[in-house]
């Protein structure tokens, strides 16, 4: 006989392990699964955690040659140990996966490994990665299946020499020469990875801009300072093919916008172009579940896909972020038991874990320009910060948006060290409304990089204090 469930989750990522950690608080009976063999998702396995990992590694590496003589640390030659770097990295990964299945057993979630289908409406077939199938009854269906990387027409991803962000992540040896499609967060944050460990790295983005979701002039200030990092740019540029020798690769490139073709030689390519919903092959159409062109699964403004079927995370609208897949997680797990949720999706913040890192939240200065907002903002760079000045890490700066008039806080853009702590400040005074000056009036520890956010805030209503 099928066994019988208040909610079952197809998939085991951060949308699927926090609805089913959620719901098995809340007294529910839950089943979730999993077909990669390890809960996490691609956040934890292949993405937001081992990529940290090696950002984290390999600046302190960078560090190490080129900023500790200048601090008084003499340290002597310092070697890359590639393996055991990447050693770590999945000793991290490895701890942080086994954490969420103690915690889904914790909270009498059952985790089952396979591969789930929606058979109709509250049944869902398992075919299991030990063999055979289940079939599972149930009340609810939360469909959290995450996404996976976009591929470019006529471009082969092999994850050895032509690879994704999966592949980015365990390459056995450091290339000569690297080149990267895509100048968005992930792009850039393995493009700072490899630079660090000596790669010669040329990104190509067929945008004239980099970050395109970021404000203009931070991406600006972040350009400037990854060039001076060794990051070569060629944008307003497409790739049009990649041929594969047996030692090289040859990247062929041209304007977007028409012109003179080029060829970039290359010993390992990083295709990264953003990601597109995994929602092929999983029986929507026995529900009446519908998805767009891109695979996005249309949702009511509360998860819903049809009666008593639910969808979170990378495969419905909003913000492809494993926080964000958190919170619909958690949000849905609450509506099914009957409680109210909800996720604020203009107040989600976004990352780039680079050095130095980019923050923002909220809308950005073009967003409001085309939309007719009149606002006014503050802004306070790093340089004028005691502590950045004492550490010797004064690029970038934090920009404030307020409301004319109101002074309601309507977004944040940082770009400096640590802003990825920094922003979650502001999403607390957004949440609850707050104005600039609430943030300008709040006393904050000196010293500390966190008063640029307080000094940015002042500088909305004209009284920035430097240093």
């Amino acid at each position: 006989m099928a066994e019988t469930y208040d909610v079952v989750i197809i998939g085991g990522g951060p949308g699927g392990y926090n609805c089913a950690i959620r719901a098995g608080q809340l007294g529910l009976k839950v089943a979730c699964i999993e077909m990669r063999g390890k809960l996490g998702g691609t956040c934890l396995n292949v993405g937001c955690i081992p990529s940290k990992a090696l950002l984290h590694t390999s600046h302190l590496f960078s560090a190490a040659q080129n900023e500790f003589a200048t601090l008084g640390i003499k340290t002597g030659k310092v070697e890359l140990d590639l393996a055991q770097m990447m050693g770590q990295k999945d000793e991290a990964v490895e701890g942080l996966t086994k954490g969420v299945e103690f915690l889904l057993k914790k909270n009498k979630a059952e985790y089952i490994k396979g591969k789930g289908k929606i058979l109709g409406k509250g049944k869902v077939e398992v075919a299991l990665a030990d063999g055979g199938t289940r079939v599972l009854e149930t009340k609810n269906i939360v469909i959290a299946t995450g996404s996976e990387p976009a591929t470019l027409p006529g471009i082969e991803i092999d994850e050895e020499r032509v690879v994704s962000n999966t592949g980015a992540l365990s390459l056995k040896a450091v290339p000569k020469k690297l080149v990267l499609i895509g100048a968005g967060v992930i792009g850039l944050e393995m493009g700072s990875v490899w630079a660090r460990l000596g790669s010669e790295v040329t990104v190509v983005e067929y945008l004239d801009r980099i970050l395109p979701p970021a404000d203009a002039e931070v991406a600006k200030e972040a350009e400037r300072t990854f060039k001076k990092q060794g990051l070569a740019f060629k944008l307003g540029t497409k790739v049009t093919g990649i041929e594969k020798t047996k030692t090289k690769l040859k990247v062929a490139v041209e304007p977007a916008k028409g012109g003179a073709a080029e060829t970039l030689d290359a010993d390992i390519v990083i295709v990264a172009i953003g990601r597109k919903p995994y929602t092929e092959g999983l029986g929507l159409e026995a529900v009446g579940g519908k998805t767009d062109k891109r695979g996005v699964i249309e949702v009511t403004d509360h998860f819903k896909v049809a009666d008593g079927v639910w969808a979170v995370g990378d495969c419905i609208p909003g913000p492809m972020l494993a926080h964000k897949a958190e919170d619909d997680g958690t949000a849905v797990a609450e509506l099914i038991a009957g409680k109210a949720g909800h996720v604020n999706y203009d107040l989600v913040p976004s990352v780039v874990y680079t050095n130095p890192e980019i923050a923002w939240v909220g809308k950005n200065e073009e967003e409001l320009k085309a939309a007719g907002v009149e606002y006014v903002k503050g802004k306070f760079p790093f340089m004028a910060n005691s502590r950045a000045r004492t550490n010797h890490e004064t690029v970038g700066f934090v920009k404030i948006l307020a409301e004319k008039g109101t002074d309601k806080i309507l977004g944040a853009h940082m770009i400096g060290v640590g802003v990825g702590e920094m922003i979650a400040e502001v999403c607390v005074a957004m949440e609850f409304g707050a104005s600039s000056e609430d943030i300008a009036r709040t006393s904050h520890a000196h010293p500390t990089l966190s008063e640029a956010v307080r000094q940015a805030a002042m500088g909305v209503e004209g009284w920035t204090m430097q240093m």
